[in-house]
């Protein structure tokens, strides 16, 4: 999930706008508005009221000539700066479709004058983490009305940045003829990490079957505790211990002494259903294997 809000940003209004999106499978996009007002902190101030005043709130107000930035909703849910398109809700379009209104006029492009800082770099960092990619899928903003692009299309399926001329349904033709790449330009996407390596699975522990039958040789006649290959008797302590027929207390001593012994010969009877002197005396190929591959070792000759 992308950022919901922008820390680096004012609030304006109680935090509540919109609603949840109507296509969240569709692709993100953003959508540009100027207010048609001037610049400046008392239009700032003015314009923020006024949206709030009319219900008309977007998700964010911005003052490209003093890097003012304001939020008054979270960017996962609607804002209601966009007129419907009939009964498509075009303010719900999208996992996101985050409005921004910038004060200033479509008739003169606030690129053309603007002094983005780090706020502007803010506002395009949180836009970009959610994958709206840095296209304007219906081309530049149209330098003036007669001129607008409107793809019910395109709006429907293509993310990207979009004016306000651009939504289907509506009739304002801001934020007029800005420089699109100057925008983006503006926040320079940082470079992308190389994605770390996956850490290697560790190999499988390989056990012996001629090692745990040198280890019976030698630990079980020994004193308690005796090891030979302690390493690989432990693998299989450990397996027995998960089986239920080592007690803890004897798992992780490597010794193959007389509680190991007895412990191998259960799994053989009891699980290996074998019976005689297949379920007793020296370790064999066939129960070795089948206690490893119930976990998760290998056995070998």
């Amino acid at each position: 999930m992308g950022e919901i809000w922008i820390k680096e940003a004012e609030r304006l209004g109680d935090g509540s706008i919109g609603g949840a999106m109507d296509t969240p499978s569709a692709p993100p996009r953003v959508v540009w508005h100027t207010t048609e007002s001037g610049t400046g902190n008392a239009s700032f101030d003015a314009v923020g009221k006024y949206l709030i005043s009319i219900s008309a709130e977007p998700h964010i107000l911005y003052d490209p000539t003093t890097d003012r930035l304001a939020q008054y909703g979270p960017l996962n849910q609607s804002a209601r700066a966009l007129k419907n398109d009939g009964l498509t809700r075009t303010n719900r379009t999208g996992r996101v479709c985050i409005q921004i209104e910038v004060l200033g006029k479509a008739s003169a492009p606030f690129t053309k004058t603007w002094k983005p800082g780090p706020n502007f770099k803010a506002l395009m960092r949180a836009i970009r983490s959610w994958g709206v990619p840095d296209v304007f899928p219906m081309g530049k903003p149209a330098a003036k009305a007669s001129a607008t692009v409107r793809s019910r299309t395109t709006w429907a399926t293509e993310g990207g940045h979009y004016g306000h001329c651009n939504v289907p349904g509506n009739d304002h033709w801001d934020p007029g003829a800005i420089d699109t790449r100057a925008l983006f330009a503006a926040a320079p996407r940082t470079s992308t990490p190389p994605a770390p390596k996956p850490t290697p699975k560790p190999s499988k522990p390989v056990v012996s079957v001629a090692h745990l039958n040198a280890a019976r040789a030698k630990d079980i006649p020994a004193a308690t505790g005796h090891t030979t290959y302690p390493a690989e008797v432990m693998v299989v302590e450990a397996a027995l211990k998960a089986e239920g027929f080592l007690n803890p207390l004897y798992a992780s001593d490597g010794s193959w002494g007389t509680t190991t012994e007895k412990a191998f010969a259960r799994f053989r009877r009891e699980v290996l259903h074998l019976t005689g002197d297949d379920a007793t005396g020296s370790v064999g190929l066939y129960s070795l294997t089948q206690l490893a591959s119930r976990h998760g070792f290998t056995a070998k000759a």
